[in-house]
């Protein structure tokens, strides 16, 4: 399969769509599964802009699945009301700060960051 075959067509528009599926599962939880599953057939060896994204969209999925099961664990002492907020504010900050950049053409500057 070439680089620009079907699911593995690699240009903005896929980096587009995973972000978009992300901000989707905030309403519809299934669509970050989609958007993971689209970042690791998309992602390359790092080579160009669209590998930070991919990075960068696979690390927010993991991250985010990871604080938001702690959170969940943590509901029944209230302070995991917390800590799911504060995933859903840095789920939707990091996926904005992904769409700018990729709509800028520009790599994520640090795609390994556990912040924003």
């Amino acid at each position: 399969m070439t680089s620009t075959d079907g699911a593995f067509d690699r240009s903005a528009t896929n980096v587009n769509v995973v972000y978009y599926l992300y901000l989707s599962s905030i309403l519809f939880g299934i669509t970050a599964i989609v958007g993971v599953v689209i970042a690791y057939m998309n992602r390359g060896p790092g080579a160009d802009w669209l590998d930070s994204h991919y990075t960068y969209q696979i690390r927010t999925f993991w991250i985010g699945l990871l604080y938001s099961v702690i959170g969940l664990a943590l509901t029944f002492i209230i302070i995991g009301f917390l800590v799911l907020l504060f995933v859903l504010i840095w789920w939707i900050v990091r996926c904005i700060k992904g769409l700018q950049r990729a709509g800028n053409r520009q790599p994520v500057a640090d795609p390994a960051t556990w912040m924003w």
